[in-house]
């Protein structure tokens, strides 16, 4: 790692320009832009047959929101964010808990709050934001105790580490949500594995986490139908390879070229989440391979911007932030990618910016906020004082704000 990792002290080194640093974020954006155009385009005709524009208005009103949540992100900056990284830890395994205790399983699992209001109907997935938090916290105490964190017998090691991040991935756990929880206690681990853990640490916990999964999975008949099905999807067509089947039915009837723009014929009840999970299936058909080759390379330019942000920040905890983030969507993006192939078991694991979704999108967008303020950063340090600046003097003729600040003065 560089030496210029080893402090979490913004510099310019011998008075290099770094503004160059904000051209993998304008890259980021238009790559986002184009995957979220192309997300609203294939959810239409995913499920306008089905569900008229329902799905479709719903989308655009939580990429709106996610675009609200990325602007307050980037504007209030990464670091700021970072300081409340308990609060938000708090928040999100409250919101488990009120999912699990007070709110019913859905499909096995109890991810979901429902919340209804005169005429609107939402659910909320906590998980989501809560890979966000998991990120926040390690990212931050690993820049906080950068000579400590991987030691076993020190206040500020491993174990407090250990026990903040397994508490909220344990509420992850709680509410059945096996994937997300898996995502991220993986994205957790390549994030220490960066940060400088000696491999040795990871041996113990990798074997109890296997240990775990194989009890879960032989002790839950429909996750070891997943498990067992996957590879021969043909033979168990009618019963537990049924999704899997018409995904590759799907895929397959596309060929090259696909078989046109709004011509899927399996999205007509024939493939189960056709406008969620299995969304690329329905690219597949429709547009052919050529289309989802151009997808894949969209992820990986995404994965690539994103990564470069994160090696140009001098800031620890921009850098080990960024790379957490990014891992986070690129990870889920290919599990996607692997299920809907038949690479992978059936998991119920959307594809980031494209499948339909409201708490996975604005999550998505949040961390891309995230991003941008770490390139923005990098570029010109303290920039989000002058946003809020701004803002404060906006807000100044508002009757509430005067009387604000004067308390606060």
């Amino acid at each position: 790692m560089k030496n210029l990792f080893l402090t979490d002290e913004l510099s310019q080194v011998n008075g290099e320009d770094t503004s160059s640093a904000i051209i993998p974020a304008r890259w980021l954006l238009l790559v986002v832009t184009v995957l979220v155009v192309f997300g609203l385009t294939m959810l239409y005709s995913a499920s306008y047959n089905t569900a008229g524009l329902k799905y479709f208005r719903n989308q655009i009103i939580w990429v709106a929101l996610g675009s609200a949540g990325a602007f307050a992100a980037f504007v209030v900056g990464y670091r700021r964010i970072a300081a409340g990284r308990y609060w938000w830890m708090g928040i999100c395994f409250v919101l488990l808990m009120m999912a699990v205790l007070f709110f019913p399983a859905i499909n096995g699992a109890n991810r979901w709050i429902r919340i209804r209001l005169p005429g609107l109907e939402l659910s909320l997935q906590p998980s989501e934001f809560a890979k966000i938090a998991v990120a926040l916290f390690v990212a931050k105490y690993c820049s906080d105790n950068l000579r400590t964190f991987a030691l076993l017998r020190s206040r500020n090691g491993l174990l407090p580490l250990a026990l903040g991040a397994g508490l909220l991935i344990g509420g992850i756990l709680i509410g059945r949500d096996f994937g997300t929880t898996l995502l991220v206690l993986s994205v957790t681990c390549l994030t220490l594995f960066i940060a400088g853990l000696n491999l040795r640490y990871f041996v113990i916990p990798a074997a109890i986490v296997a240990l775990l999964g194989m009890y879960i999975v032989l002790h839950d008949p429909t996750r070891l139908a997943r498990i067992t099905s996957f590879t021969r999807p043909e033979l168990v067509q009618q019963d537990e390879g049924y999704q899997l089947w018409n995904s590759l039915l799907a895929l397959g009837s596309g060929g090259w070229t696909g078989i046109g723009f709004m011509e899927s014929r399996m999205k007509a009840k024939y493939l189960p989440e056709a406008h969620t999970d299995f969304i690329l299936a329905i690219v597949g058909e429709e547009l052919g391979l050529v289309w989802m080759l151009i997808l894949i390379a969209l992820y990986a330019w995404f994965t690539i911007c994103a990564l470069k942000i994160s090696l140009q920040s001098p800031s620890r905890l921009g850098m080990l932030l960024g790379f957490a983030l990014t891992m986070g969507i690129t990870l889920q993006a290919a599990i996607n990618i692997a299920v809907v192939s038949g690479s992978a078991p059936t998991k119920g694991m959307p594809a980031p910016f494209i499948s339909y979704g409201g708490s996975n999108m604005m999550a998505c967008l949040i961390a891309v906020g995230l991003l941008v303020s770490i390139a923005a950063e990098t570029a010109y340090p303290g920039y989000n004082e002058e946003y809020l600046n701004a803002i404060r003097r906006t807000c100044a003729f508002l009757p509430w704000w005067r009387k604000y600040r004067n308390e606060e003065e």
